[in-house]
């Protein structure tokens, strides 16, 4: 796990810096100096980019991380990477020709409800292109075991430059057309610093020779492509319907708000899953099953340990953050609960998703995913109309936890692991007491000094009983370490 832990520890660092200026521009800069209209819409083709962005992409960011380690000389390697390179396009330019002469139609169709949105289709599309490229040239990096530039860039530097782009607004500087438009600018460019830097880690050489796997690759890729968009789907579903089934489409503004707070909760996970996935992957083409199990477990206990302190820091200062937010916002405190119960149980999954990606049960993630889907959509349907943000909230904590629930047993089922354990069921409780004693105290001091002084002691009280009840040594060793216990 050492260079799990390693990577892991400077990817959560800069993960949680670029949600800290996430937070900044959610919370506080788009809430107030763009108008609610024009931040539901910025959420709304960031949501629409993002779930087109795996068919733009063609599966190749998940192909190169399972097959390069079974390439073995250079000259076969240096084939299938300039063939991921290419891949997508097989995609992007029918797309393109498509959309240049159904412009109008597609646009008429996205802006049902809101008008707003028709005059943007074409910035959903570059941005779902730039998305995609940035995932296949970061994933490039991954295989080399690489993956702390990438994830700055893929946390800190867009939103560095979305604050930027807000103060511009502020100022006026830029109207709010010209922010959407350099938003668009900023994906782009972001995809061009990553693709500078991972042919700094490996040029590729435009030598192409016959690839013996083609076939394997094209139909795991191709297989990747719905695999990929259904979890795309999963995470952005909530608010395009919003966008479409609602008639205020500043409620996908309250939305993500609401959102973005319970999303923290997943930063260890997305910062440990860089890792993880090309490790995963090197132990399932070894056959190494006691590596993977070790790495299944561990991981999942680590997740859930440090995700377990982020819900709780979250649950018990939600009040006093809506009290800083503006009061329209204060709405999605249901939406806020649900799914940051959501993401813990995500969370506690450890590599689960990086074993079924890369072996060859591939195929099942596709069928859990289309499933998953539908049973998110439906349930969009249904709640939206009656509960509004607080009913699409509740249909993706439902479909996550069957989605979960079922790829926890079927991997218990084909390799006969599963990630949990009595010192899981300990954590658990943990959480529990402390929600259930602390929820309902608080110091009678402004929002701020209380969510920091309360946070203070929610830290000392929950690492004092993780360390008292043992319940992983690698989180007792990194304990031990930074207050240098012997």
């Amino acid at each position: 796990m050492g260079i799990v832990l390693n990577q892991s520890f400077k990817n959560t660092i800069s993960t949680y810096l670029g949600f800290g200026i996430g937070a900044i521009n959610t919370l506080f800069l788009y809430t107030n100096f763009l108008t609610d209209d024009y931040y539901g819409l910025v959420a709304f083709l960031l949501s629409a980019a993002n779930i087109m962005m795996p068919f733009m992409a063609f599966g190749v960011h998940n192909a190169i991380i399972k097959f390069y380690s079974s390439f073995k000389s250079k000259s076969t390697i240096n084939s299938f990477l300039i063939l991921m390179l290419f891949l997508p396009l097989a995609f992007i330019i029918p797309t393109a020709i498509i959309g240049y002469f159904s412009y109008e139609t597609i646009g008429s169709l996205l802006s049902r409800e809101n008008p707003i949105v028709g005059d943007y289709v074409w910035h959903i599309f570059i941005i779902a292109i730039a998305m995609a490229y940035f995932e296949i040239f970061y994933a490039w990096s991954k295989v080399q075991l690489q993956t702390v530039f990438g994830n700055v860039m893929k946390e800190i530097f867009h939103r560095v430059c979305i604050m930027v782009l807000l103060f511009a607004v502020y100022l006026d500087w830029l109207n709010a057309d010209q922010f959407i438009l350099a938003l668009v600018g900023v994906y782009v460019l972001r995809m061009i610093i990553m693709k500078m830097y991972a042919y700094s880690v490996r040029f590729p050489k435009f030598k192409f020779q016959k690839i013996e796997k083609l076939p394997s690759i094209l139909k795991y890729a191709g297989l990747m492509i719905i695999a990929g968009s259904v979890a795309m789907l999963i995470l952005d579903i909530d608010k395009f319907m919003i966008g479409l089934m609602l008639e205020d489409i500043e409620q996908v503004a309250y939305y993500s708000v609401a959102i973005f707070i319970a999303t923290v909760i997943a930063v260890p996970q997305r910062a440990m899953h860089q890792i993880m996935m090309p490790l995963t992957a090197k132990y399932l083409n070894e056959n190494d099953t006691v590596a993977l199990e070790d790495l299944y477990k561990r991981s999942s206990m680590s997740l859930l340990v440090v995700s377990g302190f982020i819900f709780l820091l979250i649950i018990l200062n939600i009040n006093q953050l809506y009290e800083i937010l503006p009061e329209e916002f204060t709405g999605g405190l249901f939406v806020v609960l649900i799914i940051s119960l959501a993401k813990l149980y995500d969370n506690s999954l450890g590599n689960n998703n990086a074993i079924l990606f890369n072996s060859d049960y591939y195929r099942m993630v596709l069928i859990f995913g289309v499933l998953l889907a539908i049973i998110a959509i439906i349930l969009n349907f249904v709640f939206i109309p009656v509960y509004g943000i607080d009913g699409s909230a509740f249909a993706t904590f439902l479909a996550v936890v069957v989605y979960n629930t079922v790829k926890i047993i079927f991997v218990k089922k084909k390799f006969n692991i599963q990630p949990f354990s009595s010192s899981s069921l300990k954590i658990v409780l943990v959480l529990i007491v402390l929600s259930a004693v602390m929820y309902f105290w608080e110091f009678p001091f402004n929002p701020i000094a209380n969510i920091v002084l309360k946070s203070f002691l929610i830290g000392i009280l929950y690492f004092a009983l993780i360390y008292k009840l043992n319940v992983s040594d690698d989180i007792n060793s990194q304990i031990k370490k930074y207050l240098r216990l012997k």
